[in-house]
């Protein structure tokens, strides 16, 4: 049975383009959502005063009790959304980053553009507390004051760095992954260069948000990433099928007409700003965009990374490490802990597994 669920193909038009829609993907895709919807319930539930899913629903719908509307939607709501968006931006840039450099080990924290955006990011908190912030806590003053244009200037500034020192087409998925190795190091020790120069209280506001909280985010943290997340995910899904064809080779995909460098360039760019507004929004959440696609893959049975599946499991994992952070952890604890734990051990069992299958 799974076989023939795996083969068996439905065929999706939009217009005049046409897809084959694997039934496994996308049973696998509704289950994610299914997951998605039960995770999001459970983390507006659940706290230090708990409620029931029915209040939950009927605060969102109807209102219902007043303490429990001010509770879901004021309170946690604004939260929980801004884990969605930035679990589903990481993990459909990893999807893309991926599949561009043909390699499962490509990320945008393996290939330098998290640290890129960092960087840059550390640098304008740092700036804005030393004007006055007084090192205080990142908040949405901070972020509309250049929070947000700083990261997406640092990340496409290592994409482009990353993309020059690879030399030529940068496309050789080994090279590109250990050129983005060596330039993420670079600019991670820039990062703590920042650090140690800076003073000890905006060094700890940085340092806090290097490690990737979601605690005390809200509507001004959630729509620069709903923006982008809006005007990447359809063009991710048009490059869809370029990116399947880029897969088979370039010989090949020039032979199915596919322009490798528009299509390359664009790939490139989305990618860097949906982990640029995540990076933003909530700081640098280790892993998820490395582990993330790869889980999708093999939940799909597919060929390549799956774009939807992965948005929608990197919403899961991070909706995940809130909960662990707010009722199972100690209070405080970043949910960038909870997704390193979650990405390293698998980094590592993919180190392994890649291992094996080349001295075979």
């Amino acid at each position: 049975m799974s076989a023939r669920l795996r083969a068996a193909e439905a065929p999706l038009r939009l217009g005049g383009a046409s897809w084959l829609l694997p039934l496994r993907s996308l049973a696998a895709t509704l289950a994610g959502v299914a997951l998605l919807v039960l995770l999001v319930i459970t983390d507006l539930a659940t706290g230090d005063f708990g409620i029931g899913p029915g209040a939950v629903f009927r605060a969102l719908v109807i209102g219902g009790d007043p303490a429990h509307t001010l509770l879901v939607r004021e309170l946690r709501l604004p939260q929980v959304t801004v884990a969605v968006l930035a679990g589903a931006a990481l993990g459909l840039a990893g999807a893309l980053t991926q599949t561009f450099a043909r390699n499962p080990l490509a990320s945008p924290d393996i290939l330098g553009v998290t640290q890129g955006a960092s960087l840059a990011a550390v640098l304008v908190i740092v700036g804005t507390a030393s004007e006055g912030s007084g090192g205080g806590p990142v908040d949405g003053a901070l972020q509309h004051f250049g929070l947000v244009p700083a990261a997406f200037a640092g990340g496409i500034t290592a994409a482009v760095l990353l993309r020059v020192l690879a030399g030529g087409r940068g496309t050789d998925p080994q090279r590109l992954v250990l050129t983005g190795i060596a330039v993420g190091a670079v600019l991670a020790a820039l990062t703590r260069w920042v650090l140690v120069r800076a003073s000890i209280d905006d060094a700890a506001s940085a340092q806090r948000w290097l490690f990737g909280n979601l605690d005390g985010r809200g509507w001004d943290h959630a729509v620069p990433v709903a923006v982008v997340l809006a005007a990447m995910f359809p063009l991710s899904l048009l490059l869809g099928r370029h990116l399947g064809a880029i897969q088979l080779g370039d010989d090949t995909a020039r032979g199915l007409g596919v322009r490798l460098r528009a299509t390359r360039l664009l790939t490139l760019l989305a990618a860097v700003l949906l982990a640029a507004a995540a990076v933003s929004a909530v700081g640098p959440l280790g892993f998820v965009a490395f582990a993330v696609p790869q889980i999708a893959l093999r939940l799909t049975g597919g060929s390549r990374p799956p774009l939807v599946a992965s948005a929608v499991y990197g919403a899961c994992l991070v909706v995940v490490a809130d909960l662990m952070c707010r009722n199972v952890l100690a209070s405080g604890v970043p949910a960038g802990v909870v997704t390193a734990c979650v990405g390293a051990p698998y980094l590592i069992w993919l180190l392994v597994r890649t291992n094996r299958r080349t001295t075979v």
